[in-house]
């Protein structure tokens, strides 16, 4: 039977707190470096797909930055994330969006996407992924995936992992390798999750 996303992360953040799931990170900072590193212009779009409930629009919001989207297919996460910055929620474009679903309505000069991407395991939604990437993505491209040193499955659903190549190749049409390294995500709860961080310039 076919897993029912939409009502699976629903789930996972109606019953649990940020120190109950695996990918809570107090500070992005590995994101938050590559962002800096791009020197963008404080009004440029930036989207976190699969955002939920992480806190770099916190931190994104902290550094000025004026026009920044969360997209994820849990009301609940960003009901969670909005709760949490209050009045400053309404500084940013909250998107409730399958990823497989969304339609863009303007581009983006940074699409960001830490730990959704491994979740698209079948052929046909990854390439509907790197499809819209090509299609509204107009200049940097940050992907943080488990690597082939990482978990199997997250949150009780099975991932895909990557390599440094094989993550370079689904993006080469249009995108060429910035910087890539693998580094340690320490959970909540102490244990080690290896992830490929690798950040993109587009070409064409």
């Amino acid at each position: 039977m076919a897993v029912n996303f939409k009502q699976h992360w629903e789930h996972v953040y109606f019953s649990k707190e940020p120190h109950q799931v695996s990918w809570t990170q107090e500070t992005p900072q590995t994101s938050l470096d590559f962002i800096q590193a791009f020197e963008l212009d404080k009004s440029s779009n930036i989207i976190d797909v699969g955002g939920g409930d992480s806190k770099l629009v916190d931190h994104l919001l902290d550094a000025g930055f004026e026009n920044v989207h969360v997209l994820d297919i849990s009301g609940k996460a960003l009901e969670k994330a909005k709760k949490r910055l209050g009045e400053r929620a309404a500084l940013v474009t909250w998107i409730e969006s399958d990823i497989r679903e969304f339609i863009p309505k303007t581009t983006y000069e940074v699409w960001h996407d830490r730990a959704l991407f491994h979740f698209l395991t079948d052929k046909n939604d990854i390439a509907k992924y790197v499809e819209l990437v090509n299609a509204c993505a107009s200049n940097y491209l940050i992907i943080g995936t488990f690597s082939n040193n990482g978990p199997e499955a997250c949150s009780g659903l099975q991932v895909k992992q990557y390599g440094e190549t094989e993550l370079s190749e689904v993006f080469k049409a249009r995108f060429e390798k910035v910087e890539c390294f693998c580094l340690d995500h320490i959970t909540p709860s102490g244990s080690v999750q290896n992830f490929l961080f690798c950040s993109f310039k587009r070409i064409v």
